[in-house]
């Protein structure tokens, strides 16, 4: 696995700041994540003690203020970082990822004294978070949440069930989405939920595809108490955080993909000139140059399109929130395509674990389905461009 990738020349020449950041983050991959992946994968091990060493690097608050140890970077520098992450693990980076976007809620909408309180065990990595939307009866509806927190006195009172929640039972603060008022969007808060809350606990650890190495559990609520000083923003104001952070989460999780699928290239063109069939290697064959072809302008397209969402976001442009829509639906789509395709350049062997690559395309299946699934992302792009007529 190369440190470095060259996006190629145009706008997005990496300045030498994003280029040592890059390359901070793909030898940290190489030395202390690739080594073991597959063997986190293959016995469900969570590695916290690896996770928590990406906090000294500035990983666990990467467009957190600095004045509580984050690294006030940009969400063009946080893609490059979950891209170099992931060529090694797709879900060790999105679960940094995960964290990121549970941290920068706290930062963007919580108040001082909230920030100062939360954050700084945070972006050191000694606390992970987890972020709390999804619910058994409401998945891309996330309007129609049912988890209710009653205020009584100084305290809230939550009880109900979150489902499909990464690093539940592990993460030490949850950002947790809840129903304070009347039914629909308007009637959503945004509470953080420390993990010794009395009345919180977990759920079984799921079952998955992918994403072996963290584990997915419900997150149950029964009669738990928060203190009200754990409120974000104002009653009410859930939703808009929920959407607001989505939209970096967005670009997180496709740059989770182009690494996955970058790695899967990289597999796809060793084999490729070291298998032999019919007497010379198989990348001899125009069929299988005509495949790679596609894989790499694919991937570079994702990437092309990925950084120019990432640009926009750090600009606060007014089609942002589109352009993280289409970068993610596409590039997860493609970059998902693009591991099973190499793959099938490795053909049985592409099925074993060893290879590593059957995990890529495990891994990166789920990208088209969290952070919004790549069905509610066309409805987003597709209301932008109506309303703009």
């Amino acid at each position: 696995m190369d440190q470095v990738i060259d996006p190629g020349a145009g706008q997005f020449e990496l300045t030498e700041d994003q280029r040592a950041i890059q390359e901070m983050a793909g030898a940290f991959a190489l030395d202390r994540v690739a080594p073991d992946a597959l063997e986190w994968d293959r016995t469900k091990h969570f590695p916290a003690d690896v996770i928590r060493e990406t906090g000294p690097l500035g990983f666990g608050g990467i467009y957190i203020g600095e004045d509580v140890g984050g690294s006030g970077l940009g969400r063009l520098d946080a893609v490059l970082i979950f891209e170099a992450l992931s060529r090694a693990c797709p879900a060790f980076a999105s679960f940094i990822s995960i964290h990121n976007m549970s941290a920068w809620m706290i930062d963007t909408f919580g108040n001082d004294e909230q920030r100062q309180r939360l954050l700084p065990g945070l972006t050191s990595m000694d606390l992970l978070a987890s972020y709390c939307l999804t619910e058994p009866g409401s998945g891309s509806d996330a309007a129609a949440l049912k988890t209710r927190a009653t205020r009584k006195g100084s305290r809230y009172v939550l009880n109900g069930t979150k489902q499909f929640i990464s690093g539940a039972g592990v993460s030490d603060v949850y950002v947790v989405m809840v129903r304070t008022g009347e039914d629909g969007p308007k009637g959503i808060s945004t509470l953080v939920v420390p993990k010794d809350a009395p009345g919180l606990s977990f759920g079984a650890n799921e079952m998955k595809m992918g994403w072996n190495m963290q584990p997915t559990r419900q997150v149950v609520f029964e009669d738990c108490e928060v203190p009200v000083e754990n409120l974000l923003s104002d009653e009410g104001a859930g939703f808009k955080i929920a959407m607001a952070g989505l939209d970096g989460g967005r670009l997180n999780i496709a740059a989770c993909s182009l690494g996955g699928a970058q790695s899967a290239l990289d597999k796809a063109l060793s084999y490729s000139g070291e298998r032999k069939a019919f007497g010379k290697t198989i990348d001899q064959f125009q069929a299988l140059q005509f495949k790679l072809a596609d894989m790499e302008t694919e991937i570079q397209a994702s990437r092309t399109l990925l950084y120019t969402a990432a640009s926009k976001l750090d600009r606060k442009t007014h089609d942002a929130s589109k352009w993280s829509a289409m970068a993610k639906r596409f590039v997860t789509d493609t970059c998902f395509a693009v591991a099973n395709d190499a793959l099938q350049v490795h053909g049985g062997y592409g099925y074993l674990q060893e290879y590593g690559v059957e995990k890529l395309v495990r891994d990166l299946r789920v990208h088209q389905i969290l952070e919004g699934t790549n069905e509610i992302m066309r409805m987003i792009v597709s209301r932008h461009l109506l309303a703009s007529r």
